[in-house]
């Protein structure tokens, strides 16, 4: 299926891409002076790992064969990675045809969002709703004020990531914006995982790609990011410059729809607590 597919190939990227990071310090082989290959050798870690160099090399090239969650896990130990990108790996070996999710909202959820949203929004920091792909289908007066008024842009394009990539006001009202922006791509790497084969994800790495060079680097490094509540600095004329508390609230009847709120730092310099 063209889903599996995808889900391969992405995994044998990932690998590569892990493999060349690891040096042959870090897992207890001498470096030798004559190594060609940045990194570890295939060979190398498929022995580390307890598995066929042919078997492991099918991997990386790709190829449809099913690796269990142990061997999963010990590839995981020998690359050296960090908990979300061990769930990343498996989500993407998962045995399964990946299949385009709606990103629209039925009559009575898009009503829930709504309702959440202004709800939670009357305070004065930034509350919104959010799909799986970043658009926003709800934001309160406060997100107009802390990020940018999402309503006068085009529909396709109310988009936290979108803008964060594009709109050069996000660099001076986000706080250290390269690294900030640089995680929330990690984040969308870590969604990628179970939608490889949707139309609408590739779509939207592909525009990101060509309308952001920015992205087109960070997307190339796979970094991978689950969404944990993170700190966001924001600094506005007129508003000052506060430090959020940003958490992530699924909607329990459409889990690839959140509510994102924007909680203040008590003690943060200059937050408005």
């Amino acid at each position: 299926m063209a889903g599996s597919s995808e889900r391969r190939q992405e995994l044998a990227r990932f690998l590569r891409n892990r493999r060349a990071r690891i040096t042959p310090e870090q897992v207890g082989l001498p470096a030798g002076a004559r190594r060609r290959t940045q990194g570890l050798r295939r060979e190398e870690v498929a022995v580390l790992a307890g598995l066929s160099p042919t078997w492991y090399t099918y991997l990386e090239q790709g190829r449809d064969i099913h690796p269990s969650p142990q061997v999963l896990d010990s590839l995981a130990n020998v690359l050296c990675l960090e908990e979300d990108e061990r769930k990343y790996i498996h989500l993407l070996a998962l045995d399964r045809t990946s299949v385009e999710i709606s990103s629209e909202l039925d009559d009575e959820s898009r009503h829930l969002v709504t309702q959440v949203t202004r709800i939670a929004g009357y305070g004065p920091f930034p509350v919104y709703a959010a799909n799986q792909y970043g658009e926003l289908l709800a934001w309160n007066k406060s997100t107009t004020d802390w990020y940018t008024d999402f309503g006068l842009l085009p529909e396709g394009r109310r988009n936290m990531l979108w803008w964060m990539l594009t709109d050069p006001e996000a660099k001076k009202r986000i706080i250290g914006w390269a690294e900030d922006t640089r995680d929330v791509v990690a984040r969308l790497r870590a969604a990628y995982a179970g939608r490889a084969a949707d139309r609408k994800m590739n779509q939207l790495v592909r525009d990101l790609e060509r309308e952001s060079a920015d992205f087109r680097v960070w997307w190339s490094e796979q970094h991978v990011r689950e969404q944990h509540v993170r700190p966001r600095t924001l600094t506005v004329p007129g508003l000052g410059t506060c430090t959020f508390r940003i958490a992530v609230l699924r909607v329990m009847d459409s889990p690839f729809h959140s509510v994102v709120v924007h909680l203040p730092i008590e003690g943060a310099p200059n937050s408005l607590v």
